[in-house]
């Protein structure tokens, strides 16, 4: 027999059932593993392979898990087969002796100067400054985006109450806006940055498809259950792109598993309640194409209440003409070619165009693998209580918000946003490693859902809200970026005077 070592990751799931066998009787694990998207030559389809466990093997790992499998590749008469065919046929199987989780070895395999380093930045002040900036550091812009997509990465906390109702600590975001604003791109940014996500696309996603479905083993002819791409992603995040042009019928599939974050099923005789404890991120289009200020939200999108109430947060972006902001996105854009160019790569001497502002941001960011592992650590390690918060500024804000999206006709606050404001407040204190939550982490949760909420108002009316909630809009902001965009404004209008007076 031949040892096999393989990196997979897990597809579909059987039963568990008795099995007699030389050894005698004893509980057989058997389930499918495919390789990492990522890793597939190109033109090439994912492979897969059958794996049987045995003894403490089972449940070791779940669904959507990327594991490393150790075993015996081995040869199995398949009487199905055979009954078919009439004349003996061997199928392949890999007898697990080992199975290792990819995510909780890098968690354990962290190195102690990792560990120290991670400790070390969550000591500075504008840490959470500095993990915004690295957000999709390839993207120019969309600060309130990477700000999200930071908390919803970081998570807040779940809540059990007396086992018998539970609170979901996973943020949910839907990204909604332009054509050319870069939504997918963030998507497919969170997937190679996150330990464990699943990515699907409204077209390609069905209800069964997300949450789970029903179907006979061609070998035992039984009814098995397979999850789907929620159960998959299940204490990770799941990411949608086109979320606008999946069917209604699809959609009112996810409404369990947004918040309850589990997914009921009762198809041929078999009743059974998966767990879906994911994020759902997911990215649409308004209804006309580009999105309208005129029009309130619910005019722009079509999606109904419900599933609405159930996003965390919800960033509307549009693509506006700015003389500087258009400036700037040139140039960051033609730098990154220039950088990127594969004749380019790792080679001094190469002159790129002036950019001050993108000079300042690159030079305050971390490195993308130590965000990856800041993140894993924050996750598993830290649990922020709420302690000396002020409640009374909570409350109060959410009694004037639900007033305001009363009378101004956005989308309707409830108390899922409440809760939504402390989960944010949760992940800005994971950012800091910090056992408790405070003030500040309170106020930039709140900043954010007032920015969310003034995003999808009319132009009119947006204004107005702005100057009434001034007072909880947070003022630490960072003025060296604002310093550098305003000297670069006056030196680029200088250079076009001189270039005037010489003319």
């Amino acid at each position: 027999s031949n040892l096999h070592t393989a990196f997979f990751f897990f597809q579909a799931e059987d039963g568990i059932r008795d099995a007699q066998e030389s050894r005698g009787l004893g509980d057989v694990y058997k389930r499918q593993v495919q390789e990492t998207p990522g890793t597939v030559p190109p033109g090439r389809v994912p492979r897969h392979k059958d794996i049987v466990l045995l003894g403490d093997n089972i449940d070791v790992a779940r669904p959507g898990d990327e594991v490393e499998v150790t075993g015996i590749y081995s040869i199995r008469l398949d009487h199905s087969l055979n009954a078919k065919h009439g004349f003996p046929i061997f199928s392949t199987v890999i007898e697990a002796n080992y199975i290792r989780r990819v995510a909780e070895a890098q968690l354990q395999e962290l190195p102690d100067e990792d560990k120290n380093e991670i400790k070390r930045l969550a000591k500075l002040p504008n840490i959470s400054k500095l993990i915004i900036n690295s957000i999709a550091p390839s993207i120019y812009g969309h600060n309130h985006i990477k700000t999200a997509i930071a908390l919803s990465l970081f998570g807040g906390e779940a809540k059990d109450i007396q086992g018998k109702h539970r609170i979901r600590g996973d943020i949910n975001l839907l990204l909604l806006g332009d054509p050319g604003t870069a939504k997918s791109q963030f998507l497919k940014y969170i997937e190679k940055t996150f330990h464990r996500c699943v990515y699907t696309t409204g077209k390609g996603a069905s209800a069964v498809g997300l949450t789970a479905n029903v179907h006979k083993d061609p070998q035992t002819r039984e009814w098995t259950l397979e999850g789907g791409a929620l159960v998959l992603a299940d204490k990770g995040i799941c990411l949608i792109d086109e979320f606008d042009k999946m069917n209604e019928h699809d959609r009112t599939s996810i409404h369990e598993a947004m918040e309850q974050q589990s997914i009921s099923i009762s198809k041929a005789g078999i009743v059974a309640n998966l767990q879906a404890r994911c994020a759902i991120i997911a990215a649409a289009n308004p209804v006309k194409g580009r999105y309208d200020s005129q029009l309130s939200f619910m005019d722009n999108v079509d999606l109904t209440d419900p599933i609405l109430s159930r996003f965390d947060i919800l960033c509307v972006v549009k693509d506006e003409v700015d003389p500087d902001v258009d400036f700037q996105l040139a140039t960051f854009v033609l730098n990154s070619h220039i950088k990127n160019h594969p004749n380019n790569k790792n080679k001094e001497g190469v002159k790129f165009l002036e950019d001050i502002e993108t000079t300042h941001r690159t030079n305050n960011t971390i490195s993308q693998d130590l965000l990856k592992k800041f993140i894993l650590y924050a996750r598993q390690y830290v649990k922020p209580r709420l302690s000396e918060i002020n409640k009374d500024k909570l409350t109060k804000f959410y009694q004037e918000l639900r007033e305001e999206s009363r009378n101004s006709g956005g989308f309707n606050v409830s108390i899922r946003h409440f809760e939504s404001i402390i989960r944010m407040a949760e992940a800005h204190a994971k950012m800091y490693l910090r056992e408790y939550v405070r003030d500040d982490d309170i106020d930039l949760a709140i900043s954010v859902m007032l920015e969310s909420f003034i995003q999808s108002q009319k132009f009119s009316v947006a204004k107005i809200i702005k100057k009434k909630f001034s007072k909880y809009i947070r003022v630490r902001e960072d003025t060296n970026s604002l310093l550098l965009h305003i000297l670069g404004r006056l030196v680029r209008d200088q250079i076009q005077y001189l270039s005037l007076i010489h003319i």
